[in-house]
């Protein structure tokens, strides 16, 4: 059993920047890992992922803004997030696949003047 949570969200204005954590409770080296995120009202979606070797993968919503990266020997995810709009509003969560699926309970980003 995997437990990850995720840290630094909050609220930022049109243009700034937040850095995203996920920390696991176990090791995750030879995991692939993703940010998801969930806006209100509409389907949680995929944001980025990263393999355990490090190859990343972007959706067009966050490629040349955010970058994931990882750490495992720390067991953690981390997603840096720059230039960011109202519209990556949403709850984000981390997801961790091994055996099974594993989530986050998220953390919550609002971007707003």
């Amino acid at each position: 059993q995997v437990q990850l949570v995720e840290s630094g969200g909050g609220l930022v204005q049109p243009g700034g920047s937040l850095r995203l954590s996920c920390a696991a409770s176990g090791s995750i080296s030879s995991n692939n890992m993703a940010w998801f995120r969930q806006a209100p009202g509409k389907e949680r979606e995929l944001v980025a992922q990263i393999t355990g070797g490090g190859n990343t993968y972007y959706t067009e919503s966050a490629k040349g803004r955010f970058t994931i990266s990882r750490d495992n020997a720390k067991n953690t995810m981390s997603l840096q997030m720059n230039l960011l709009k109202p519209e990556d509003t949403a709850v984000y969560y981390c997801c961790l696949y091994g055996a099974r699926t594993y989530w986050g309970q998220g953390t919550q980003v609002t971007v707003s003047s």
